[in-house]
């Protein structure tokens, strides 16, 4: 094992942070191969690094076969994956109340009902009144499911008149008015 000074040590772990899954075990396991002799415990002692990720590093390094990351099924799952049955409910409870975008720019469904009313709704609903989630659970779920919760606005009516421009005479103060400037 070579002599390593607390710069190249520091050097070594900064390096390390930058990588990630399969690169970072294979970074930390030709580290190891150099500097500790192949030992994932010299490793962790060394560099503060897990010695099952550098023990997974070597083994991936030795076979050339690469470990497959499980990275993807952490986290919580969605409302609708963990009880179906709530989408086909909140649909039917929103559906009655939407309305599509005036201006047809987008394929949003608005809907006048608050994400409140809906949970209170389906917590009224003995089929899944088990698995209601919270109020902004709700309002997310509705966004998945292609709905907008936000007032319904009607066309605006197009004002008749033009807005005054400041180069316009009529559009300054009136010289003769209550507001005029007698200094002038």
């Amino acid at each position: 094992m070579e002599a390593l000074t607390d710069a190249t040590v520091q050097t070594i772990r900064s390096a390390a942070k930058l990588l990630t899954g399969h690169r970072r075990r294979r970074f930390q396991a030709e580290v190891a191969l150099q500097y500790c002799g192949g030992s994932a415990r010299k490793a962790e002692t060394t560099f503060g690094w897990g010695r099952d990720a550098v023990r997974t590093g070597l083994g991936e390094l030795r076979t050339g076969i690469r470990c497959l990351d499980s990275s993807h099924l952490t986290g919580r799952k969605k409302t609708e994956e963990l009880c179906p049955a709530i989408e086909d409910h909140a649909r039917r409870l929103v559906e009655p109340h939407t309305q599509a975008d005036p201006k047809f720019q987008t394929t949003l469904a608005f809907t006048r009902v608050t994400a409140q009313a809906v949970r209170q709704a389906l917590q009224a609903q003995p089929q899944v009144q088990d698995c209601v989630p919270s109020r902004q659970t709700v309002g997310r779920m509705l966004n998945r499911l292609g709905y907008r919760l936000r007032r319904v606005q009607k066309a605006r009516p197009e004002k008749k008149s033009p807005r005054p421009m400041p180069s316009s005479r009529t559009s300054g103060p009136v010289a003769n008015g209550p507001h005029a400037n007698p200094t002038r």
